[in-house]
């Protein structure tokens, strides 16, 4: 898989949240979440970003793997301190997804134990990623700023979903 960019066409239309939109301050989206976790009984919980990270371990929400960029709104933020069983490094730059995030969330997918992948660069995009290769039955969690979370249940039509985005993105040449 080539290196993707993203068009500005369809950054406009990725602000739109891809899942459930939970509304709501920090309390009220974990308490929503953890209801959501107990009713669907996840393979795998998965999140995108620092904040719902941060949130997510700090409420003991089951959480499988986590990908962040110690970062907020693209400003730098406290590194997540977690006791993640397995660190996997990322270089994937903003408005990307890098040829390795496959393998790197491929690998985060296959190993057990709670597994932090810290990207160096933006995981924004990484929840495509993520969705694709998550097994049936995940969840997908990732911020929506200013909003709350959004909840993404991994099944045939979300997978469906993020292979269309995919499909729209721009390869990048490699060298």
């Amino acid at each position: 898989m080539d290196t993707l960019l993203l068009p500005q066409e369809l950054r406009i239309e990725l602000k739109s949240p891809l899942g459930l939109l939970i509304r709501g301050p920090a309390d009220v989206t974990m308490s929503r979440l953890r209801n959501i976790i107990s009713s669907v009984k996840p393979k795998k919980v998965i999140s995108v970003g620092d904040i719902v990270s941060r949130n997510m371990l700090e409420n003991g929400l089951k959480i499988d793997i986590f990908i962040v960029d110690n970062k907020s709104m693209r400003k730098p933020i406290e590194p997540l301190y977690s006791k993640a069983d397995k660190v996997l490094p990322l270089i994937n730059p903003a408005g990307t997804i890098a040829r390795d995030a496959w393998r790197v969330i491929g690998d985060a997918m296959n190993s057990d134990g709670l597994v932090e992948i810290l990207v160096d660069g933006e995981e924004d995009l990484l929840t495509i990623v993520a969705v694709l290769l998550a097994p049936e039955n995940s969840l997908v969690i990732y911020g929506q700023p200013e909003e709350g979370i959004v909840v993404i249940k991994v099944d045939e039509g979300s997978k469906r979903k993020m292979l269309e985005i995919l499909n729209r993105m721009r390869r990048k040449p490699e060298n």
